[in-house]
């Protein structure tokens, strides 16, 4: 596991030690088994992003706070300059940068994601809308049973609740995904 996610995983310990929650309570909030959420908050597993907003959401603070350490500062606006977005790997293959981490109280969560290539896609859930448009290569894009190939220059918009999930259909793909929780 690399260095970045075990730091997030021990954050989210050492905050819900300090906040006097069960670890069964923490799963139960956010859908989970206390076994999965111990593997995530252990670094044992990889936490996906809806699951670290769902942590965030119990803990009441901001997402940024378990990614970085840190809180926002910024009222009126944030400006990230390229390249300097907080750059998170989930997992090989598959890394994203936040491009608004610095905003307090924000209603969307603006990312690059980068792929490669891939023959399956992680399928996950969360509340509220979600966007993606293709910057450079191809994606595949699952939207509950449905499947759809997009190119550079394509979008779709997306109920998030229904299980969905992207994959690289070229060596690599970026795409900029927002989403509204």
């Amino acid at each position: 596991m690399n260095t970045y996610i075990k730091q997030i995983s021990d954050r989210i310990r050492e905050l819900r030690d300090i906040l006097e929650i069960s670890a069964e309570d923490v799963a139960k909030d956010t859908g989970i088994s206390e076994e999965e959420y111990l593997a995530y908050e252990n670094g044992d597993k990889e936490i996906p992003i809806s699951i670290l907003y769902k942590v965030a959401g119990i803990f009441k603070v901001d997402p940024t706070v378990l990614m970085t350490g840190d809180v926002p500062r910024m009222d009126d606006y944030t400006v990230v300059r390229g390249g300097n977005g907080i750059k998170v790997e989930r997992y090989n293959g598959y890394s994203f940068s936040a491009l608004a981490f610095n905003y307090k109280h924000r209603q969307m969560d603006p990312m690059i994601v980068t792929l490669s290539k891939s023959e399956t896609a992680e399928l996950v859930h969360h509340p509220g809308q979600e966007f993606n448009y293709v910057i450079e290569g191809a994606i595949k894009v699952i939207v509950d049973d449905r499947e759809f190939t997009l190119e550079a220059g394509d979008s779709i918009y997306f109920n998030p609740e229904k299980p969905h999930g992207q994959r690289a259909v070229t060596e690599t793909a970026k795409f900029l995904t927002v989403i509204n929780e």
